[in-house]
């Protein structure tokens, strides 16, 4: 009685396919395994962190990569670094 048979997991996804829209779902499932292969490989990067035995000085600053803005696709000349100002006086 308290177990799922598969007439309950058939409604289950029709009621899903019904919600989100066949067109939606292969792209809501690769969404979702990404998140899992990142999520996954950040957890292995956590465990791999705590096991390297030497802890970083308290007052050291942690190595940060420029932050870089992202042009447009189609764009060559629109990524440049944050802090670098952009000339405006070219038209």
């Amino acid at each position: 009685m308290g177990a799922i048979s598969p007439t309950h997991l058939l409604i289950v996804f029709l009621v899903v396919v019904v919600v989100f829209g066949s067109k939606r779902l292969p792209d809501t499932a690769r969404a979702l395994g990404k998140s899992m292969r990142i999520m996954k490989s950040e957890t292995a990067a956590m465990k791999s962190d705590g096991k390297s035995g030497e802890a970083a000085p308290a007052d050291a600053e942690p190595a940060v990569a420029p932050r870089v803005i992202q042009s447009a696709p189609g764009e060559a000349a629109g990524a440049r670094p944050v802090d670098e100002p952009r000339d405006t006086t070219k038209g």
